[in-house]
C-alpha cells in the first residue's frame, strides 16, 4: 500500500488540535512505512479518495480493514484533495492531529469559489500527481478501479462516468484538457456516496450534474439523470448513516441497475472494519477482476 502527500496550490490551511494520536493509529502509520516488494510494486492499483475533510493518510487508516483484506492482490494508493479545510464530521478527536485536512469539492457555502475549469485542472492535478509519485517508488501496476468514501466517493463515480463519456463523445479516451488519457478503470466502489455526480468539462453539462466548482451539497434534481454510469460500482451504504437517502439516490438516478450493485451493513457514516462487513465488498470487487482478466 502506499500514499501521496501534496501541497495545495491555493487554498488556506485548517487549524488543526493538539491530541496525542493512539498508540494503535501509531503503529499502523509505522507499518504503512515499510519498503515495498517487488511483488507489491506490480500489483494492479486502486486510487483510493479520501471524503471531505479528511487526508490521504487518515483514509488509509480508515481503510486498514480492506487493505488488510484485499491488499493481497491489490495495491492501494491514496490521493490528497486539493484544498485545505477544516475537519469533517466525526475526524475529531480520533485523528485531529494528522492535519491539515483536505477537500475535493465545494460543500459549504463559506468555503473558497473557485471557477469550473480552475477547479477540474486542480482535481486533476493532484491524481495525476499521486500516481506519478507512486510510479517513482516503482510501482508499476495498471490502475484498475477507484474507491472513495463520502465526498471521495463521489468524486470516484464521477471520474468513472467522465471516462465513460469522453468515450463515447469522442470515440477515444482523452482527459479534461484534451489531452490523451490513460485511464482505464475497470470498477469503483462507492462508500457513502451521495448524489450527484459531477461534470468536469462541456461534453457533460447538465442540469443532472453539480459542475467542478459549484456546491456538491444540497444540489436537487428530482428525475432520472440523462446522464448514466454504466461502468460497474457497488454501493456501499450504511443503514444508520443520516445520508442514507442520497446514498441510494446516487445509484437510482445515475447507475444503470445492471452493472451497480448494492450492500448495505450495520453502520454509520463511516468505513467498515468487521470482516462480515468487508467481505462482501472483497467479493464484489474480486468477482469484477476476474471478469476483467486483472487476477
Amino acid at each position: 500500500m502506499s500514499s501521496s502527500s501534496s501541497t495545495p496550490r491555493s487554498s488556506t490551511p485548517a487549524t488543526t488540535g493538539t491530541a496525542t494520536p493512539s498508540s494503535y493509529l501509531s503503529s499502523q502509520i509505522n507499518k504503512s512505512s515499510t519498503m515495498d516488494s517487488p511483488t507489491d510494486l506490480a500489483k494492479p492499483r486502486i486510487l483510493c479518495l479520501h471524503g471531505g475533510g479528511v487526508n490521504s493518510e487518515v483514509f488509509r487508516l480508515q481503510c486498514r480493514s480492506l487493505i488488510k483484506h484485499m491488499g493481497t492482490d491489490f495495491r492501494f494508493v491514496f490521493a490528497d484533495g486539493p484544498w485545505f479545510c477544516d475537519p469533517g464530521p466525526g475526524i475529531v478527536p480520533v485523528y485531529q492531529d494528522y492535519g491539515p485536512f483536505r477537500r475535493w469539492l465545494r460543500w459549504l457555502p463559506d468555503q473558497p469559489c473557485l471557477d469550473d475549469e480552475a477547479a477540474t485542472e486542480e482535481i486533476f492535478y493532484e491524481l495525476e500527481r499521486c500516481k506519478c509519485e507512486d510510479d517513482q517508488r516503482g510501482a508499476t501496476g495498471e490502475w484498475v478501479g477507484l474507491l472513495g468514501f463520502s465526498q471521495g466517493a463521489k468524486l470516484a463515480a464521477s471520474l468513472l462516468y467522465d471516462q465513460q463519456i469522453r468515450r463515447e463523445k469522442f470515440g477515444h479516451d482523452t482527459t479534461a484538457a484534451g489531452s490523451a488519457s490513460t485511464t482505464n478503470y475497470r470498477f469503483a466502489v462507492l462508500l457513502a456516496g451521495r448524489n450527484p455526480l459531477v461534470s468536469f468539462g462541456e461534453y457533460s453539462r447538465s442540469p443532472a450534474l453539480v459542475p467542478a466548482g459549484g456546491l456538491s451539497e444540497g444540489f436537487e434534481y428530482d428525475r432520472q439523470s440523462p446522464h448514466i454510469l454504466r461502468l460497474p460500482t457497488l454501493h456501499v451504504h450504511g443503514l444508520g448513516d443520516a445520508g442514507l437517502h442520497l446514498h441510494r439516490r446516487l445509484r437510482e438516478q445515475y447507475c444503470d441497475p445492471d452493472t451497480s450493485e448494492v450492500v448495505e451493513w450495520d453502520g454509520d457514516h463511516r468505513v467498515p472494519i468487521k470482516w462480515k462487513d468487508v467481505q462482501p465488498i472483497k467479493e464484489w470487487v474480486d468477482k469484477i477482476a476476474r471478469k476483467e482478466g486483472l487476477l
